[in-house]
This record gives C-alpha cells, sequence and structure tokens, in this order.
C-alpha cells in the first residue's frame, strides 16, 4: 500500500521555522496500531490523518507515543495541505474530531483555526513541580494541561526542565507563559510523558493561553509568540466559549509511504 505524506512547518512563513507536522490523507480509516506506528516512524511532535467525506473530513492526531485529543499545528498543517495542494476550492474547512467539530477559514495567507477555549482554574503547586520545571511560578492554573505563569519573558527563557522529573507528575502538559517584551504574552510548552520533550509551536495550548491573557489584559485580540529554538507567532482571539488561532504555514515536504 502506498500512501501520500506531506511535512509542513505550521506557525510560521519561514521554511524551518514554527512546529513541524506531517499530514497523512486517507481513503479510509486503517488499523490505529498502523497510524500509530507510522507517527512513531515519523518521530515528529504530532503526525495527522484525515479521511474526506461528503461535506467534512475525519481527523486524528498521533505524538509518537498516542493519539490526542487536540493538535493545533498539525490542523493547521492539514488545512494547509487541502487548501494549497489537494485544492479543495472552498476557503473554509470543516473536521470532525475527538474534541468536536473544528473549522479552519483562509484568509488571504493566514489560516484561522476555531477552537473550544480551555479556561484554566487555579490549583495547587504539586509535588516535585518546583524541582522539575527548574523554577518557582508565580502562579499555577490547571485545563488539560498546568498552566505555570511567571513575571518575565527571560523568565521562561530560562527554563531547563527535568524532563525525567516531569514524567513522574500525572499531567499531560505544562504550559509556562508570560508578558512577552514585543507581544501579548510568549509561551513554551513541554509533554515529555507524551514523547515531546518541548513542542515548537503549541496551537492546543492557546486554547487555554487565550482565556487566561485575554482576561488578565481586558483585550480579545492578542499577538502571542512560542518562544522555543525554532518559534512561531500566533495571531489569537477570544470568541466567549471558543478561540479562533490563526497563523501561517510553509510545505517542506512531499513523499510516499510504502506499508
Amino acid at each position: 500500500m502506498k500512501l501520500p505524506i506531506y511535512q509542513v512547518d505550521a506557525f510560521t512563513s519561514k521554511l524551518f521555522g514554527g512546529n513541524p507536522a506531517a499530514v497523512c490523507p486517507l481513503e479510509s480509516w486503517l488499523e490505529e496500531s498502523v497510524l500509530q506506528s507510522i507517527a512513531a516512524e515519523n518521530n515528529l511532535a504530532e503526525t495527522a490523518f484525515f479521511v474526506k467525506k461528503e461535506n467534512y473530513y475525519e481527523l486524528r492526531w498521533f505524538t509518537p507515543e498516542a493519539e490526542v485529543d487536540l493538535c493545533g499545528h498539525a490542523t493547521l498543517a492539514s488545512a494547509f495541505v487541502i487548501f494549497h495542494v489537494l485544492k479543495s476550492g472552498s476557503d473554509k474547512i470543516t473536521f470532525q474530531t475527538q474534541s468536536g467539530i473544528l473549522e479552519v477559514t483562509k484568509r488571504n495567507e493566514l489560516l484561522v483555526m476555531n477552537f473550544p477555549s480551555r479556561k484554566p482554574v487555579e490549583t495547587e503547586i504539586s509535588d516535585g513541580l518546583i524541582e522539575a520545571i527548574g523554577k518557582k511560578p508565580k502562579e499555577v492554573l490547571q485545563s488539560r494541561d498546568l498552566l505555570l505563569v511567571y513575571e518575565t519573558e527571560e523568565d521562561i527563557l530560562s527554563l531547563q526542565p527535568d524532563f525525567s522529573l516531569l514524567k513522574k507528575i500525572n499531567c499531560f502538559g505544562y504550559i509556562a507563559t508570560a508578558k512577552g517584551n514585543k507581544v501579548d504574552f510568549v509561551s513554551r510548552f513541554f509533554a515529555p510523558k507524551e514523547g515531546i520533550n518541548e513542542d515548537p509551536v503549541t496551537g492546543s495550548s492557546h486554547s487555554t493561553l487565550i482565556p487566561f491573557w485575554a482576561e488578565r489584559l481586558g483585550k480579545n485580540e492578542l499577538l502571542a509568540r512560542q518562544i522555543s529554538k525554532r518559534g512561531g507567532e500566533l495571531f489569537c482571539k477570544l470568541l466567549g466559549d471558543r478561540v479562533e488561532i490563526a497563523g501561517n504555514a510553509v510545505l517542506y515536504l512531499t513523499g510516499t509511504i510504502d506499508i
């Protein structure tokens, strides 16, 4: 069996920036073990698979270790492939996912994703968190992930987590964030239990970051930057119980999988 595969750098307008994701269009669903094996072989933070239905696409995401319930950059990458490679002929795509209906709209060069808002709530600092993350945050909140709030952008840049210790804490991922120097807020994202020590740019974490910073800064439209080594820029908007997360994408690779 031959399967098409594309690799797309998401949340960037320049090649070798943003977050790379693999995208595999399928005619029908393969066994979950095969999907997981492909994702492990790709060894990228996420591999997205989609199947076209009559007027929507079923979409699933896999890290090298497991299937996940929501992934932003691989959704953006999938939409880029449908819009620019497969030439869908429409300016809007509807995905059916584990997180419900997700829509992506093409607005000039930007791809705008409509995601559920995941507003965090205050929680206590868990045992071992400070030692594992390397610096005590001023606040800790919880959604799917732990949101660790720091004073400055420099605090975020200086973090050197102990990933072996983070793995021992029962948490999907860790979002470290602070107000930005040149943007509204910055962040980094760590998910070592899912096989991703540090994710270059994380769309799903902004489902939590957007409602948090919209409330703190008193504005619903925000410019964000994930300050990983590759880095990425996200254009954000709070829409009540939904959020808009927009960015650019660039095609890096086109190929074929033989299985």
